[in-house]
């Protein structure tokens, strides 16, 4: 059956289902009053959104749940979603290594070209925490080839995306952390790098630092932290200087404190090619030119191009799990942008990528006119959506032909993921899956449910514009997902 005729049968059903079932909030005799657990807090006077359905999509419980909220990364459910119809779970990225030259004994007379596919996976993550496995791979597929010397330049094409780093909306206070990352079809190790700081030396002293990759000269380090006395609070501060790779450290660290954090470069294309040369000369392959990055698109199937060397990544279904369970920002808009090249033959770009979103969300039943995107991740400001839209969407997901890939690739209550730590010990635990939501100000918390009852549910609850802890709305969430957990 087309796919797209099938999501409007369901979710035709879904609507007809919900106009039936729509009465007075908690209609149900046996429904506890969810409001009540927020209106007695002392997070009342923030806006609450709490909406509940069964999983034909009939309401159960709808608290705001028509009105618009900022979705931090609960979008990503409806973002994850649409990149699997497109691509589908079998999906692999292919990086490629050409030569433009020929070869001569153990010398390579020419070019070597990296074409960037959006490969986000160039780090350890899928590969036992080896963080240069994908280089070694293609180290030794050149060393195969008997190569041991390039004359000539090495060219990182990044051309499969546009040159747009950022989504629209992003604020600069996020651009130095790795949940604020460049987005590009060359990218190595999340576009950031890992920095160790050490606060083993006497207090007032500087703590000592250390970082991947190399210790790598690409970025520096202006460290003006200082070591505090121990049992006093950590106070954190780096902030990379907007259009460089200067990073200034602030922090105070209490004495015999160890911190790790991983902080955004600029210029991704140009650190993976630094980084990747560096490799190559560690491993023996001498490089003699220029590192020069090409962002024009070429014919690949031409003759001057000679296939060295080509690496796949992991299967699309594990990389969603960066998406979902782990809530990456990073591998959401690499994801998106090809999402975008993939279906419409073109650099692939997160306007693009936003369209396809909003025509596969249309496509299940979704009145995209209610929907404001501006990025996949949900980390802009400006990304608005309504929580009755999102769970009759995740409702009619269930009947997707990709629908297994997607479930396992939500986080699991109290096991994996941002919900490893949170509903332990609680009848929660591993009876909800789902993906949380953060951005200053938003706490959010959508998924599926297994009740007691063994009927399985579909919730969203929003927090917006709150003051409180985001620790004590987190509590509130559980109240009200305990309440469902027992009612239904």
């Amino acid at each position: 059956m087309d796919i797209k005729r099938m999501f409007k049968q369901t979710a035709g059903l879904a609507v007809l289902a919900l106009l039936v079932a729509i009465g007075p909030l908690f209609a149900q005799p046996r429904t506890p009053d969810l409001v009540s657990i927020v209106e007695q807090s002392s997070a009342g006077d923030a806006f609450w959104s709490v909406t509940v359905k069964d999983s034909t999509g009939r309401l159960l419980v709808g608290h705001n749940h028509d009105k618009l909220v900022r979705p931090a990364s609960n979008l990503k459910l409806l973002t994850s979603a649409a990149i699997l119809d497109q691509l589908g779970s079998d999906f692999r990225y292919q990086t490629y290594i050409y030569g433009m030259g020929e070869q001569r004994g153990e010398v390579w007379k020419g070019d070597l070209i990296v074409r960037g596919s959006g490969d986000p996976s160039i780090s350890g993550r899928f590969y036992h925490e080896h963080r240069f496995h994908v280089f070694e791979e293609i180290a030794n597929q050149l060393d195969s080839l008997g190569i041991r010397r390039v004359e000539g330049n090495l060219i990182g094409n990044d051309s499969y995306f546009d040159q747009q780093p950022y989504p629209k909306g992003w604020s600069w206070e996020d651009l130095s952390f790795y949940y604020g990352v460049e987005i590009s079809a060359l990218s190595f190790n999340n576009n950031a790098v890992d920095l160790q700081v050490f606060a083993d030396d006497e207090v007032g002293e500087t703590p000592r630092i250390q970082w991947f990759p190399f210790d790598t000269d690409y970025v520096d380090f202006i460290n003006e932290q200082t070591i505090a006395p121990p049992n006093t609070e950590y106070d954190e501060f780096y902030r990379r200087m907007l259009g460089t790779n200067t990073i200034v450290l602030g922090s105070k660290l209490p004495k015999g404190y160890y911190e790790e954090e991983s902080l955004s470069i600029m210029n991704a294309p140009l650190f993976f090619m630094d980084t990747f040369n560096k490799y190559l000369e560690d491993s023996g392959i001498d490089i003699t030119g220029q590192i020069i990055i090409d962002s024009q698109p070429r014919n690949w199937s031409s003759d001057r191009f000679r296939v060295l060397a080509r690496h796949d990544s992991p299967p699309l279904s594990e990389l969603l799990v960066e998406v979902n369970t782990e809530s990456s920002n990073f591998y959401t808009e690499m994801m998106l942008k090809t999402a975008a090249a993939e279906k419409y033959g073109v650099q692939g770009s997160t306007d693009l990528g936003i369209g396809l979103v909003e025509e596969f969300a249309h496509t299940a039943g979704m009145d995209t006119t209610d929907v404001e995107l501006s990025d996949g991740s949900g980390m802009s400001s400006s990304t608005l959506l309504k929580p009755d839209d999102l769970t009759n969407f995740l409702s009619v997901m269930q009947e997707h032909p990709e629908f297994p890939a997607y479930e396992k690739s939500l986080a699991v209550a109290g096991f994996n993921g941002t919900l490893e730590h949170r509903f332990r010990g609680t009848p929660l635990e591993r009876n909800v899956s789902g993906k949380t939501g953060y951005v200053s100000g938003v706490r959010a918390i959508s998924g599926y449910m297994r009740a007691r009852s063994g009927k399985k549910l579909v919730f969203s609850i929003y927090t917006n514009n709150y003051t409180n802890k985001t620790s004590y709305i987190d509590w509130l969430h559980q109240q009200l997902l305990m309440q469902i957990y027992e009612s239904y």
